[in-house]
């Protein structure tokens, strides 16, 4: 009994040459993250959103 194809995949037909792997690499490039204010001590500073919890439980201080 034939076993049952699945639909194949994408696969380059050639390698791909170095200078074109790294000119494609080049144009990759993180987002900074967005920025919340919060206050501390009556001072506002700017931090990561993600960690914003962590700052209002103590566990991360912003640096003054």
């Amino acid at each position: 009994m034939k076993p049952v194809e699945e639909d194949p995949m994408a696969v380059p037909k050639r390698k791909m040459s170095r200078s074109n792997t790294r000119h494609r690499r080049a144009r990759w490039k993180a987002s900074t993250p967005p920025l919340v204010p919060f206050a501390v001590d009556g001072a506002t500073h700017l931090v990561p959103q993600r960690l914003l919890k962590a700052y209002e439980r103590g566990l991360l201080h912003p640096e003054a």
